[in-house]
């Protein structure tokens, strides 16, 4: 680095250095204004230099709106400046933006000078800049949260120090390593890394060696990795496990007096064949009068994690269990998640019940919620239960095929109503002893798994409703909603030129009938090739869920009221569900007032954490399952189109490459924004989404998690 460079980045850090003092200075003292020379004093600066670079910070921070110049050399705290807290989210250039907690407001535009010390995912105090245009701008002022501290990547080693350099780009910056804080790693080694310290007048933050990961297995280092990208922690703290070990699994004899007893009645559970934990359990018993009375019984979690307990504290924490490919990171200890709250067949378990007498139509006659004690006769596995309903000789045969009738009844019902006919499909790897994928397969919903989903929506549908009911009698207590919103009239324009590609129509004259449009769209695809791209550009183009305090329904289910109840081993928000139903049911004062909406908004930022991580790991296996197939000429689709190439779905893998702009073979092609194509300049060729082309597999990029095409 030249002497230039040097002093003009020791410069830049010096400033940014001064600033922040400043700013601490006027938000310490917002009552009057305070003349330059007293904030001279005040920071003991003497040197006429000095001086003169504080005084052009005081008139860039009232430029910016942080302060006023109230006249004569006087600056006052600006109480009438624009601040927004939130996440940050930055991109590899060092672009910023503060994610808008209102949906109905835009992200905030953060150039890389405005950023200061934030890191990606960090929740920060921005003053906004600038309005109008065609974006709102702001600078980060303060940093109220790092969102983490440790990272993976490589070790860059010089002579007397060494630096960081993480492996994902986006998480900003690199990291200063002192040559006694390596723990024995040397250059290019791969290691985990937590910062310790950052000076306010300091680029770049100061940090150690947590561990060198040479030892590890690849796949272990990759995972890692990857939780640690989204400040997802794969080891419980000391007291977090002790506290778990303490709970039993033996039931106490008073406890189950208290309760509904159900271990007599026909009880059964159905998972995936993988399942360790099972949170939730189906009833069924035929009653005098012919209807029957079907219970949806739920892991009480909530009898062992106390709240503010360190199990509660941590669950609260983490927000969710994290599912990637080859692992789980639980939000509970292993004690509680897959012993002592897990519904394993032939053992008596604490249950939250959602009960409920109903005919063989559907209808819901009496409901009861409460405590429960069961006994799970039989573990069904999703393929056992589907090959019952599809007529083979079983287990509760005719308990079975009745409720998968129920539940086809139920499922008709909300799509009446307008709920979205959404099939989920979800890629799945097959392992090796290994843990290296040796297969792939489209794992697709059938109708055992619509037979469970539909009694979890109901109980999940009656707690809300029920609760409802129960705040607007007594005061509006605050509750937790899983809340869909009407979708965004913009992107459904853009989805209806997306699917005009494909020759396909959505007709509707007014939002209400969007849901209808779309579902008749996707039963008139089912059949063909373009039904997967379709309807995940359907999921797009939709609104994404979140736990909210104020309901304002799930537009996806059709539902006015909807929770989540069903999951609390897994799930934070369904553990908070039960504890303030329960204080409802047994008259108990309600412990959770204004601080349920933070929860809310945590739980809801975590689970989006949880997502990105199991997509990048589902991302990982897929290169890794390709790596094997370099040189290799596949059929595949079309299926994203960028500014720099586009995106082909292999189709005897699932799995997803991309082919560069500028290695699209005849021509200089480009993209084509307006009508959504990619397009030759002289040729006029066209690429378009679900178009079908034979490939090659080039090459693997395992550090971008990246598979490269190129047409054959």
């Amino acid at each position: 680095m030249s002497q230039k460079k040097k002093k003009k980045s020791r410069s830049g850090k010096f400033k940014l250095g001064l600033t922040k003092l400043i700013s601490r200075f006027y938000e310490k003292n917002q009552e009057k204004p305070i003349h330059h020379k007293e904030v001279y004093a005040a920071l003991s600066i003497k040197d006429r230099e000095l001086r003169k670079q504080v005084f052009d910070i005081l008139k860039e921070m009232s430029r910016d709106g942080f302060l006023m110049e109230t006249g004569n050399g006087y600056f006052q705290y600006n109480n009438q400046s624009e601040q927004v807290e939130g996440e940050i989210q930055l991109t590899g250039r060092g672009v910023g933006f503060l994610l808008s907690e209102d949906k109905a407001e835009q992200d905030i535009y953060i150039a890389p000078s405005n950023t200061g010390q934030a890191m990606n995912g960090d929740w920060v105090r921005v003053v906004i800049t600038k309005k109008g245009g065609r974006r709102v701008e702001g600078k980060v002022v303060d940093i109220l949260r790092r969102d983490k501290s440790q990272f993976v990547g490589i070790i860059d080693l010089h002579p007397k120090f060494a630096f960081f350099i993480p492996d994902n780009q986006r998480s900003g910056v690199d990291i200063y390593i002192p040559i006694e804080k390596l723990k024995g790693a040397r250059n290019q080694d791969r290691v985990l890394a937590q910062i310790t310290a950052w000076p306010s007048n300091s680029k770049n933050p100061y940090g150690e060696v947590v561990e060198v990961l040479t030892s590890k297995s690849q796949n272990d280092n990759e995972m890692l990795s990857i939780l640690c990208n989204q400040g997802i922690d794969p080891v419980f703290p000391q007291d977090v496990i002790a506290s778990a070990e303490k709970v039993g699994i033996e039931l106490d004899p008073k406890e189950i007096k208290k309760r509904r007893d159900f271990r007599d009645i026909t009880t059964f559970t159905i998972d995936p064949l993988d399942a360790k934990d099972f949170d939730d359990a189906l009833s069924i018993e035929k009653l005098e009068n012919g209807n029957y009375e079907i219970g949806v019984h739920i892991a009480d979690v909530s009898h062992y994690v106390v709240p503010g307990s360190p199990m509660d504290q941590e669950a609260s924490k983490r927000g969710n269990s994290v599912y990637l490919v080859d692992r789980v990171i639980p939000m509970l200890p292993e004690q509680l998640s897959n012993l002592a709250c897990s519904l394993r067949p032939h053992e008596d378990k604490y249950t939250f019940s959602a009960v409920f007498e109903m005919d063989e139509k559907g209808k819901v006659y009496q409901e009861w919620f409460g405590k429960a004690v069961i006994h799970s006769d039989r573990r069904f596995t999703y393929e056992e239960a589907q090959e019952i309903i599809e007529g083979k000789k079983g287990d509760f045969e005719k308990e079975i095929r009745l409720m998968d009738s129920i539940a086809k009844i139920l499922r008709k019902k909300r799509l009446k109503k307008g709920a979205l006919s959404i099939e989920s499909e979800e890629l799945r790897f097959r392992l090796d002893k290994d843990g290296n994928p040796e297969g792939v397969v489209t794992k697709v919903s059938k109708d055992a798994n619509k037979l469970i989903e539909e009694f979890m929506l109901l109980a999940n549908k009656k707690v809300a409703q029920f609760m409802h009911r129960a705040s607007v009698k007594k005061d509006n207590f605050p509750f937790v909603y899983r809340c869909h919103d009407k979708p965004d009239i913009a992107k459904i324009e853009l989805l209806r030129v997306f699917i005009d590609k494909f020759g396909h129509r959505i007709e509707f004259s007014n939002p209400d009938q969007i849901a209808q449009a779309i579902n008749q769209l996707l039963t008139d695809l089912r059949l063909k090739n373009e039904y997967s791209i379709i309807q995940s550009m359907v999921i797009r183009s939709m609104a994404k869920a979140s736990y909210e305090t104020e309901n304002i329904g799930h537009y996806g289910l059709a539902f006015s009221h909807y929770t989540h109840f069903t999951s609390p081993i897994r799930r934070y928000a369904d553990l908070v569900v039960h504890r303030i139903l329960f204080e409802e049911l047994s008259g108990q004062k309600h412990r959770y007032h204004n601080e349920l909406n933070g929860i809310c908004k945590h739980i809801s930022r975590m689970e989006r954490k949880a997502i990105e991580a199991e997509r990048e790991s589902s991302k990982y296996f897929q290169v890794l399952f390709m790596e094997e197939k370099l040189g290799m000429v596949f059929q595949g689709t079309v299926s994203g189109l960028a500014e720099f190439g586009l995106f082909v779905k292999i189709a005897d893998t699932g799995c997803e490459g991309m082919i560069a702009m500028n290695e699209i073979p005849g021509d200089r092609f480009y993209f084509d924004q307006d009508k959504f194509r990619i397009i030759g300049s002289r040729s006029k060729k066209e690429y378009n989404f679900g178009d079908e082309v034979e490939i090659q597999v080039i090459s693997v990029d395992m550090r971008k998690r990246q598979i490269n095409l190129e047409l054959v």
